[in-house]
């Protein structure tokens, strides 16, 4: 099976004065496409930090991250831009939308980014937004929507462009438990496209529904779960 996301010797270590945090040791890891994989362990782990670094948002201290066999680092920002743009879609716990926009003006932002005409993007945007079961909603801001229909925008956001991989963060952090059912069903069908998703998780119900679980403690991964 081909590899959709990978790291190689990854290290995050922040100076804290006179000390040096490390906050992520020397990990290796593979995610396959197709692979639904969720990153667990307790508060101060490193899991998000890692998240971050898999997903370009952070740099490392050392390491490297291969996005379908292509450096993330030590490129140009231009060049990495452009990977996450195109092979990436995110998701977090807080949902950030942007409130003076409708949820549709805000599905279609990364289409825009990569310069698709108006016309085209708002049609694709329309198409996901109906895919996470809010085309009726598409002409509403973030106030007027409950919590898990933020959710379901930020998703459709997410999946708009096509991505290979998708990163969340505590995607049902601010959800109940029906409503996080439903957000990780949606994930579940668009896992089933063969797209990569790798969930940083403290829900247990969460991890249940991903093929593998990998634990983390002090910066490094302790063991997985199948």
């Amino acid at each position: 099976m081909a590899t959709a996301l990978k790291c190689q010797g990854l290290w995050k270590v922040y100076e804290m004065g006179e000390e040096k945090v490390q906050a992520v040791r020397g990990v290796d890891l593979e995610i396959a496409t197709g692979e639904m994989v969720a990153i667990m362990g307790a508060s101060g782990c490193g899991k998000t930090t890692l998240l971050n670094m898999l997903s370009g948002i952070d740099d490392p201290s050392a390491g490297q991250v291969f996005v379908s066999g292509k450096p993330l680092f030590g490129i140009s920002d231009d060049e990495r831009t452009d990977i996450r743009g195109k092979s990436m879609g995110f998701i977090f716990q807080k949902f950030h939308l942007l409130d003076v926009m409708t949820a549709l003006e805000n599905v279609e932002i990364p289409l825009l980014l990569q310069g698709m005409d108006s016309s085209q993007s708002r049609e694709i945007a329309l198409k996901s937004l109906s895919r996470v079961g809010l085309s009726d909603r598409s002409d509403h801001r973030p106030a007027e929507l409950s919590g898990g229909q933020q959710q379901r925008v930020s998703i459709a956001r997410a999946i708009v462009h096509s991505p290979s991989i998708i990163l969340c963060d505590e995607p049902t952090g601010n959800l109940d438990s029906n409503t996080s059912d439903q957000v990780m069903e949606i994930l579940t069908q668009i896992n089933s496209d063969n797209v990569s998703i790798v969930i940083v998780t403290h829900d247990e119900s969460v991890a249940d529904r991903c093929s593998r679980v990998i634990h983390m403690s002090d910066g490094k991964i302790l063991d997985e779960e199948d």
